[in-house]
């Protein structure tokens, strides 16, 4: 394993990204206007990261000779989603420093092993249990209850991988229609609102966190992020003191999203993790137009080894709206709304469900 306590990039030197998706292309660009290069590594030949670096590597993860002479023309090396495959890591942590370290994957690529983890941190998470058959699955919701929610522990993004059993349900045919051996139950969770925690965490144990964010969702997709989110100044400092903990106990360096439920009860609202997303995330897009660093500009300061920097809000609420599938056609009529910037990905043709750009406002401060 490669030694990623001393990274310290100077202008010029390159970033090897993995993926080739919105956010590589996002890093790739936070990353350019710094002054340093980057070099993305995708399997899809019409990846949208692709457009904005000079050199790009187009193979299978699996192929070991494609990874080597990526991993020799790269000072860093770090990925845009989660589920980079063990063996590629593997052979890329051998060559260059992966940050963050591929060793947390085997964390947040696990969801029971994610929630076990936040568990031991003595951090609240929903009620759950690891199922691995019917009969487990019916023990499960004897100790759980209904509704609950059943996922598959790996591979699940924007709803897939899940589904919710209520009372009555067929338990042998909502196993079979998940497909997997391996799953985790969870109690469903009767929240007031969702919000996440974008954190970044230097080398040297820095923390600097964004504005807590609210998140509405839309047949399972984010579709509006808000901040600051409408929630109690304690209950915000509790949100943010969480994800610093559990990006420390990772020895994190780079950005993290947290998600978590606002739940109501008799002495307060308090908040559970649902889940950590070990990279840049779609709730923090906001920060690109809406405060004085954003979270790729944070991500790549962390892995260069360069200070954070202190994000600052630029307006009294920033919105961020996802353009899904037809909706990129909207695009001209976002161009003319004040405060509002537009961003299209440069992705294919659109199809339902496809993240095919975001639009950022701006409200500035009441009177100005």
């Amino acid at each position: 394993m490669t030694d990623t306590r001393h990274v310290k990039l100077k202008p010029g030197d390159t970033i090897g990204i993995l993926g080739g998706g919105q956010l590589g292309r996002m890093l790739a660009m936070a990353a350019a206007r710094l002054g340093l290069r980057c070099q993305v590594f995708s399997p899809d030949p019409d990846s949208p990261a692709f457009d904005v670096v000079l050199n790009a590597t187009c193979a299978e993860y699996a192929d070991v000779e494609a990874l080597e002479l990526f991993a020799n023309d790269v000072d860093v090396i770090t990925y845009e989603f989660e589920n980079v495959p063990a063996a590629a890591a593997m052979v890329l942590d051998a060559r260059r420093p992966v940050l963050p370290n591929r060793k947390i994957l085997e964390t947040t690529q696990d969801r029971l092993a994610e929630k076990d983890f936040v568990t031991r941190l003595g951090i609240g998470t929903a009620a759950y249990a690891d199922v691995t058959s019917v009969p487990s699955l019916r023990e499960a919701i004897a100790r759980i209850g209904l509704p609950a929610v059943l996922k598959t522990r790996r591979f699940g993004y924007d709803g897939k991988g899940q589904v919710i059993i209520r009372d009555g349900d067929d338990i042998a045919k909502v196993w079979t229609s998940l497909a997997t051996k391996s799953a985790i139950l969870e109690a469903f969770v009767p929240f007031e609102r969702e919000i996440s925690v974008i954190a970044a965490r230097s080398a040297a144990g820095e923390v600097e966190c964004f504005d807590v964010t609210e998140n509405e969702h839309r047949d399972h997709i984010l579709k509006i992020s808000r901040a600051p989110a409408p929630i109690p100044d304690a209950l915000a400092e509790e949100a943010r003191s969480i994800a610093g903990k559990i990006a420390g106990a990772l020895d994190y360096v780079g950005v993290l999203a947290v998600e978590m439920f606002v739940l109501a009860n008799g002495t307060g609202p308090k908040v559970l993790v649902n889940e950590i997303a070990p990279r840049v995330h779609n709730s923090g897009h906001w920060t690109l137009d809406g405060a004085s660093v954003s979270q790729f500009e944070q991500h790549i300061r962390a892995i260069a080894g360069w200070p954070l920097g202190k994000p600052v809000r630029h307006g009294e609420v920033v919105t961020m709206t996802n353009l899904i599938g037809d909706e990129i056609y909207d695009y001209e009529r976002w161009l003319s709304v004040p405060g509002a910037t537009v961003h299209i990905y440069g992705k294919g043709a659109p199809r339902p469900g496809r993240k095919m750009g975001h639009v950022t406002k701006v409200r500035p401060p009441q009177g100005e």
